[in-house]
């Protein structure tokens, strides 16, 4: 017999109302749309030419060259890739390790498409593997003085302690005898997935230390490392807010707007910290001529900072923009972007006048990355669906909730 509708069951779907090890016993389901259907289209031509890659090789698919050996999957799967996946660690950190516990309420969402970008940045590392059946290598031959072997190690311990977090989310529904050993797992697994992740993000700013006279001096810095982890930190809470509103639009769950504005207000002060180190180190360095030059690698730099920095910064310190929803949102949406931005000028821009020769994506390099995107997508939707992850304040901190409506002094 179904147990009463309680306000703490309102996250479950209105069919699954009731007592909650009922959920081990109710169909899986997954909602088809006209825009799923695209998605599904998208995903299955990825699919394809992922096969075909594997057996004709990168030249059969790819632009990449003797002078571009990095491209689109490295510069934007990987380098992107990880950087937007930081919302995993950092709301993790703020939420479960600091306790701010207002930060609860998205800490399952920003889990998942955490746990998703990484399965994305890994596949994205093997796919771009010359000879792929090798990828077993680095796990048996220790080349611990390589920054990519550092960075390839904690990736993948990252991907590891990711997926036994969402172990305690999905043991709500299956084998849910192992739900009380994952739960009592976490605060270690907590203090793994916000350490690892502080390592590699620096790691891959670090690939490019070794690259002095080569990468333009705008971005060739011996900062570099802190610049990415930093950036990747900020862009965390900003990358939740953008995807927190998408998804509440979906599923019709909503975050409080006080929520959103906390966690813009951390990255806003992280923001300041980079844009002060930043003009740090053009001052020391002297290159601040280059800024100005009008040439496109200067052009792109400014275009960046604006971006990415500025004009967030003036939503978030400007009351009458930080008081709006739409305004958080367009927050998230610019650094989010502007980050992505960074890591393109870095990868492309800024080694083109080194690097010399063309390189541009092929058209099936652009359909792999769509269609990985397109795939990743489909899985949070099916997960959303069917485990509890847009789940309330007040059920993940009722104590909190509590205190806060004066029920509790």
């Amino acid at each position: 017999m179904k147990g009463p509708v309680t306000a703490e069951k309102e996250w479950l779907p209105e069919d699954w109302r009731g007592e909650i090890g009922e959920l081990t016993g109710k169909k899986w389901r997954f909602r088809m749309t006209p825009a799923r259907v695209v998605l599904l289209a998208l995903g299955a031509i990825s699919v394809l030419i992922t096969v075909y890659r594997l057996f004709a090789g990168h030249e059969a698919v790819s632009n990449l060259n003797d002078h571009w050996p990095w491209g689109l999957w490295i510069g934007f799967n990987v380098l992107a890739g990880v950087a937007l996946a930081g919302g995993g660690y950092s709301t993790a950190l703020l939420a479960n390790v600091l306790h701010v516990r207002k930060f609860s309420v998205v800490a399952r969402s920003a889990l998942l498409v955490s746990l998703l970008s990484y399965l994305f940045v890994m596949f994205s590392l093997f796919l771009d593997i010359g000879k792929w059946y090798n990828f077993w290598r680095p796990f048996v031959f220790w080349g611990y003085h390589s920054v990519l072997f550092e960075v390839f190690w904690c990736i993948s311990l990252y991907l590891v302690v990711q997926l036994l977090e969402f172990g305690e989310i999905a043991t709500e529904r299956v084998l849910t005898g192992w739900h009380a050993l994952f739960k009592k797992a976490m605060p270690v697994l907590l203090i793994a997935g916000v350490m690892l992740p502080t390592l590699h993000q620096q790691s891959l700013g670090g690939l490019y230390i070794i690259a002095v006279g080569k990468l333009y001096p705008l971005w060739w810095s011996m900062l570099i490392p802190v610049f990415f982890l930093i950036s990747s930190f900020f862009v965390g809470p900003a990358m939740v807010t953008l995807v927190s509103t998408l998804a509440g639009r979906a599923y019709r769950w909503t975050v409080p707007t006080e929520v959103l504005q906390k966690l813009i207000r951390v990255s806003g002060v992280l923001m300041l910290v980079y844009l002060g180190l930043l003009v740090y180190d053009l001052s020391s360095r002297g290159v601040w001529g280059l800024v100005f030059k009008g040439n496109l690698e200067g052009n792109m730099f400014i275009l960046e900072v604006l971006w990415m920095l500025i004009i967030p910064l003036v939503i978030c310190w400007t009351p009458a923009l930080f008081n709006q929803r739409k305004w958080l949102v367009v927050f998230g949406a610019l650094v989010g972007s502007g980050v992505v931005l960074n890591r393109m000028n870095v990868v492309f821009t800024g080694m083109a006048g080194y690097l010399g020769g063309h390189y541009f994506p092929s058209l099936m390099e652009w359909a792999l990355t769509i269609g990985f995107i397109a795939i990743t997508a489909l899985v949070y939707m099916f997960v959303a669906e069917n485990f509890r992850i847009h789940a309330r304040e007040e059920e993940i901190a009722p104590e909190v909730a509590e205190v806060e409506k004066g029920v509790v002094a």
